[in-house]
């Protein structure tokens, strides 16, 4: 069997973390089918049919997070809505073959047909008055609806590959509406025949639409098409167990990029919310591929963690190729500062990025530690480190440049001649490191200082100790 699932997102807000998952999990399960000579197609469909709530700024944002996050589709995007005139064309075919039938009850008596439900305890749902109505008795200008002829007997049961079987008696069922009387088709009426027309042959979604999987399988029975494969992966909740918000992470795909997270990362970390192999942590997508399976897949709800989340995303960094994140970097830096970075700015970042990239856990911290490497002088330190620009600090440092002139313009030689310079001046090594750091850096944490002077140059260097020394 050739093995095609989809992304089917609705354009009506961003991609959030939770679609993000599920559309790399529906990534993963192809590919790794595709690594296994088992076909493998990822397919991207847009459930645009809710017009009022649709928009192409939405459909932007998940085309561009999907592609920033690394996952890609096969064929063409499938747009729903462009396929609505085939949505009621199967449900009059449906009509026709008499397994569904129209439906004349006004808004009032479906209100009234609820009340009298909840009254008596019973099931909400269409009570089929005009099931087996003869259509004549349909009353003057009331357009129908096309309701599907559920089964009123028996039960259906799903055989979910995470959920495991689930059956639910056919009387917890109501007749489904299929065709409203505008003539435009419902969600899951839709989604059945897209989903067929598409090859789909496994339907792997979040566990809130569990319950549509029952519906589905009816629609499915009563065309007489084979019924794929269901896999409703569980939900993710925040740190505390509590529904995820804003606050857990419920957030667009473009804020955690803004935030400073590599789309590896977040790829790793997603992929480890609800699925496992043994106790890795750290997966790379080519891991990923071969491993993933549906049975890794757990029942319960995956919990959001930033701090684990940071811990993931610090590895990356520290992982990744130095002039990549220079790029990265430096995008930040220019819209910080104002102004584009000069080459010889890149290049200091380039020699500093090994020593940098091991202290940030994003990118927006890493920049942050960068910015004084290619800050305009004079620097202008932090409060902390400012206290530490005392008027002997300051002469000491006016002295050290002038000692520093000829000296060659390596780490250890820099080393060496400061624990020199400290030793003439009977000083400790603090007494004069310290502010030399603050000068240079404007902060009290840096890389080493003598990696930091090295990397800074020797101008910059001796230009950033006279500013320290003639400041006041």
């Amino acid at each position: 069997m050739t093995v095609t699932v989809r992304f089917a997102p609705s354009p009506t807000g961003f991609l959030h973390i939770g679609g993000a998952r599920t559309a790399l999990f529906n990534w993963l399960f192809a590919r790794h089918h595709q690594l296994h000579g088992d076909g493998g197609t990822f397919r991207l469909r847009i459930e645009d049919t809710d017009r009022e709530r649709s928009t192409k700024a939405a459909e932007a944002a998940i085309i561009d997070g999907l592609a920033w996050l690394g996952i890609e589709w096969d064929s063409e995007v499938v747009f729903q809505f462009a396929r609505a005139a085939h949505h009621a064309e199967i449900a009059h075919r449906l009509l026709a073959a008499g397994r569904a039938y129209r439906c004349y009850s006004t808004p009032e008596e479906l209100e009234a047909m609820r009340e009298r439900a909840k009254t008596e305890k019973r099931s909400i749902g269409y009570d089929g008055t005009w099931r087996d109505r003869d259509p004549a008795e349909a009353p003057p200008g009331v357009a129908p609806a096309i309701r599907l002829k559920a089964p009123r007997e028996g039960a259906t049961t799903i055989r979910d590959l995470v959920m495991g079987e689930v059956t639910v008696g056919n009387e917890e069922l109501d007749d489904l509406i299929i065709l409203r009387s505008d003539g435009t088709p419902t969600y899951n009426f839709s989604v059945v025949i897209d989903d067929h027309d598409m090859g789909i042959t496994h339907i792997i979604r979040g566990n809130e639409h569990f319950r549509n999987a029952f519906r589905q399988v009816q629609i499915y029975r009563a065309l007489d098409w084979p019924i794929p494969e269901f896999a409703h992966i569980p939900l993710i909740h925040g740190s505390d167990g509590a529904k995820l918000s804003k606050r857990h992470g419920a957030l667009g795909v473009e804020a955690y990029r803004d935030m400073g997270y590599l789309p590896e990362a977040l790829r790793n970390y997603l992929l480890r919310l609800g699925w496992s192999h043994g106790d890795d942590e750290i997966i790379s997508t080519e891991q990923a591929i071969a491993w993933f399976d549906l049975g890794g897949v757990q029942r319960s709800p995956a919990q959001f963690d930033f701090a684990k989340l940071d811990s993931v995303n610090a590895h990356y960094i520290r992982e990744a190729d130095d002039e990549r994140l220079v790029k990265l970097v430096t995008a930040r830096l220019e819209m910080e500062l104002g102004h584009a970075l000069s080459a010889s700015d890149r290049n200091r970042l380039l020699r500093a990025m090994p020593a940098l990239k091991p202290r940030a856990k994003t990118l927006v911290e890493l920049a942050e530690k960068s910015r004084f490497y290619v800050a305009p002088r004079p620097i202008r330190p932090a409060a902390d480190a400012a206290k530490l620009l005392t008027a002997d600090a300051r002469s000491l440092l006016g002295e050290l440049s002038h000692g520093l002139g000829g000296t060659d313009w390596q780490t250890a030689a820099l080393e060496a001649r400061l624990r020199e310079f400290v030793s003439e001046k009977g000083v400790k090594l603090g007494a004069v490191a310290q502010p030399l750091r603050a000068a240079l850096t404007g902060s009290l944490a840096s890389p080493g200082i003598f990696e930091v002077m090295e990397v800074l140059g020797r101008d910059e260097t001796l230009g950033r100790l006279a500013d320290a020394a003639e400041s006041r």
